[in-house]
């Protein structure tokens, strides 16, 4: 077995049972492993800590596979996991009421890089570390097994890059029976591009937190910046929204959002739809004067790591300062942050230094997070990406 040492000092987060080992805590490297093998994990006094996966040109070196010195890494741990995984999601009661949620989440479930998404009866699989991928063909072979018609892959984005590995979408197993399928979330229903969308073709990791925006919706003029193919939007109107305001840069996305206002019984009319930047678009509606009762905001991901956190800080702010300037007194903003690089006490002092340059008084009310089908390892915090803020202003 190909052997990485540690430099003393560096076992702690192993110790820890954190999944990650980066390039500047190893000492040397014994023997020659490939992308993606399979390497024992030895403490600088010689003892065997844990076994992981080789990322060459990562600074993430190696991810975890087991603490176990008994078990090998083969398609019978995988098998396991994969499994395990899928029964934790049916015991949430999910199943009852969507059919559409995350069934793998990577190092949080034990498979290190490894999202599956499912929506009916097709898996989205991605495939995000070295690890993972030298094991694709197993993995993709055991997906294949339960009630499920097609697998789709959408093996894409800054993390694959990092790991040396080249993006890799499209249909690889079963049939997909059209270009989008339809997925329920309660009595909402939503029309999902697979292929093209954006993630895995819909944000599964907001399925409460649209509920919670229905509840704060009745009566109100809401403004839905990055709104996709209408989440939020559908959500604030089934809440009694007195009207909606929709943005997006995405045509294809805004056009898909029309079509989910309508699946959903609503008349055109109750949202208006704009395409464009959201910077832009937010200063347009500071320099006319609008205002709104309630504002979401669901940006894209603007740090995928720490070391970008200081230049996603800066949009962050920024954004959150203009949705301040456009918010009536009493009104409360629904903000989000996706980016792994910003936790969650930054994105708190990002907003509050927002709100202060924006000259308003506000407060806390709810804090928000992803779902039970997106656990957060208690070892391994960076699983715990989603992280949002309800805000109110004084009046």
């Amino acid at each position: 077995m190909n052997q990485l040492h540690l430099r003393r000092g560096r076992e702690r987060p192993l110790q820890r049972r954190h999944p990650w080992v980066l390039s500047g805590s190893i000492a040397r490297v014994d023997g020659k492993p490939a992308s993606g093998e399979t390497v024992d994990l030895i403490a600088a006094d010689g003892s065997w800590m844990a076994r992981a996966a080789f990322s060459p040109t990562s600074r993430i070196r190696a991810r975890v596979w087991t603490w176990n010195p008994e078990e090998p890494v083969d398609r019978d741990l995988l098998e396991g996991r994969l499994n395990a995984a899928a029964a934790r999601r049916l015991e949430t009661g999910l199943s009852r009421t969507t059919n559409a949620w995350r069934e793998v989440f990577a190092e949080s479930d034990g498979l290190p890089g490894l999202i599956v998404d499912r929506y009916a009866s097709i898996r989205v699989v991605q495939f995000l570390s070295a690890g993972v991928e030298r094991w694709r063909d197993e993995i993709l072979d055991l997906l294949q097994q339960g009630e499920v018609r097609a697998i789709v892959e959408r093996s894409e984005g800054d993390v694959r890059g990092l790991e040396g590995l080249s993006p890799r979408r499209g249909q690889i197993w079963g049939e997909v029976p059209a270009a989008e399928v339809s997925i329920n979330e309660g009595d909402r229903r939503y029309l999902v591009d697979l292929v093209a969308g954006h993630k895995t073709g819909f944000y599964l990791d907001q399925r409460e937190n649209r509920g919670m925006v229905e509840g704060l919706a009745a009566g109100r003029r809401v403004l839905d910046a990055f709104c996709y193919s209408g989440g939020f939007t559908i959500s604030a109107l089934a809440g009694g929204a007195e009207s909606v305001v929709a943005i997006d840069s995405s045509a294809p996305a805004l056009a898909l959002a029309a079509r989910n206002l309508e699946l959903n019984g609503f008349r055109p009319q109750q949202c208006e739809w704009i395409e464009g930047d959201v910077f832009g678009v937010l200063r347009k509606f500071r320099d006319e004067d609008r205002a709104f009762d309630l504002i979401i905001l669901d940006p894209p991901k603007f740090a995928p790591t720490s070391a970008q956190a200081e230049r996603a800080a800066r949009g962050y702010k920024d954004i959150n300062l203009l949705a301040f300037k456009l918010l009536r007194g009493g009104g409360q903003l629904v903000t989000f942050s996706c980016s792994g690089g910003v936790d969650p006490l930054l994105f708190q002092k990002i907003v509050a230094d927002a709100a202060l340059d924006a000259g308003v008084d506000a407060r806390i009310e709810r804090w928000l997070a992803q779902p039970a089908d997106h656990p957060v390892a208690l070892t391994f915090p960076e699983g715990r990406y989603l992280k949002g803020l309800v805000c109110r202003v004084g009046s």
